[in-house]
């Protein structure tokens, strides 16, 4: 009978594995480098999702999107297609974590990130695929919409 991990403590809410060094100098560096504006123009200012806003700005139910690399397990995909999915949001312990999937619940990836004003800014992990790590900022522009960016391209949020 296999024995269970009693001394494994994880950081996020979601029971998964955490997020390695969310906070290295490789997220640092790329978090003064990333700029989103968070005005009408940006690829993320049209409405894409329909998930009710609950009574809290940031913890819930939200859709998501990502663009900037190809999932080789997803057949004929390119960087330039969005791959759509749902997330989860949750505040603890003074961290914002972004649990979400694409590829119809198939692929999984956390973010784990810290507030600084409206800006996020951590790293992203692919669950699926715990090898591959990347830093990512995002930009709480208002309760149904956050933008974000990893050093390849887009991985947004709406309700």
């Amino acid at each position: 009978m296999p024995q269970a991990i009693t001394h494994l403590v994880l950081r996020n809410p979601f029971g998964t594995m955490d997020v390695p060094s969310p906070d290295d100098s490789e997220v640092k560096d790329f978090a003064a480098s990333a700029s989103l504006s968070g005005d009408a123009a940006d690829v993320n200012a049209a409405a894409w999702a329909s998930i009710a806003t609950p009574s809290d700005p940031l913890d819930g139910i939200w859709a998501s999107r990502w663009n900037g690399g190809a999932d080789p397990t997803i057949a004929g995909d390119t960087p330039e297609n969005w791959k759509q999915g749902r997330a989860d949001v949750r505040v603890a312990a003074g961290r914002i974590y972004l649990r979400f999937d694409w590829d119809h619940g198939r692929r999984h990836g956390l973010i784990d990130a810290t507030r600084e004003g409206a800006r996020l800014v951590g790293k992203y992990i692919n669950l699926t695929t715990p090898a591959i790590t990347r830093p990512w900022v995002g930009l709480v522009v208002d309760d149904a919409r956050i933008d974000g960016c990893f050093p390849e391209g887009r991985l947004d949020f709406r309700r």
